[in-house]
């Protein structure tokens, strides 16, 4: 069965800015299985379009792909240098206390190399740093959640769903930092990148996308 063509939120000659499913990996993996993936859908669209970051395969949302060598140099140091403007929603077991100000998580993190692909809070590992504010909790009676806004401040693998689980909060359906129970609560990771900002690496002019999800059971106010 032939796979439906990419619908992008936005394309130029220099970029593209798509709208990842979960469940689809960023680029290929290892295994004929696992070859069907976001750049590969891309590049047959789009025969000059080379990745520049990703999202884990349960993550859905906004991902932006460079078209060129040049533009993807360009987007690729202004997310090493911090210059992009990332935001995601999740929805987490438990119920936060939903405030104006954001919190910070500042917790460092390393493989866990004897549980890869996992990750772990280790004071010896890399900086890493999470903004989160709590949008609705669920009401009394109903089974308890979060929703959540997070916004991550460095770029660690795995860094948004480490640091919610060490919080005692992990995201639903996360198969590897939830236990059974938080797993059978959603039939995929809810964790969503609804927002993405940046400087067009060529024009110059500033770029921002917003994406809402799909699994949100709390209307956003």
């Amino acid at each position: 069965m032939a796979t439906p063509l990419l619908q992008p939120i936005h394309q130029d000659p220099h970029l593209l800015v798509l709208d990842k499913p979960a469940g689809l990996l960023c680029v290929p993996g290892r295994g004929e299985d696992k070859q069907d993936c976001l750049s590969a859908r891309a590049m047959r669209q789009w025969p000059d379009a080379l990745i520049v970051h990703r999202l884990d395969m349960g993550t859905s949302g906004l991902v932006v792909m460079a078209r060129g060598a040049e533009a993807q140099r360009a987007l690729g140091a202004a997310f090493a240098e911090r210059q992009v403007h990332k935001c995601y929603e999740a929805v987490v077991d438990g119920v936060l206390p939903v405030r104006d100000d954001w919190s910070l998580i500042d917790a460092p993190l390393m493989a866990d190399w004897p549980r890869r692909p996992l990750q772990m809070i280790d004071p010896a590992g890399k900086p890493s740093r999470t903004r989160w504010r709590a949008l609705r909790s669920s009401r009394p009676g109903e089974p308890a959640a979060t929703h959540v806004l997070l916004e991550p401040l460095t770029g660690r693998t795995h860094q948004l769903r480490v640091h919610l689980a060490s919080m005692g909060h992990p995201i639903l359906g996360d198969a590897l930092y939830g236990d059974a129970a938080v797993q059978a609560r959603a039939p995929r990771l809810l964790l969503h990148a609804s927002e993405l900002g940046f400087v067009h690496p060529v024009a110059g002019q500033v770029l921002r996308f917003e994406s809402r999800p799909d699994f949100a059971p709390f209307s956003r106010p």
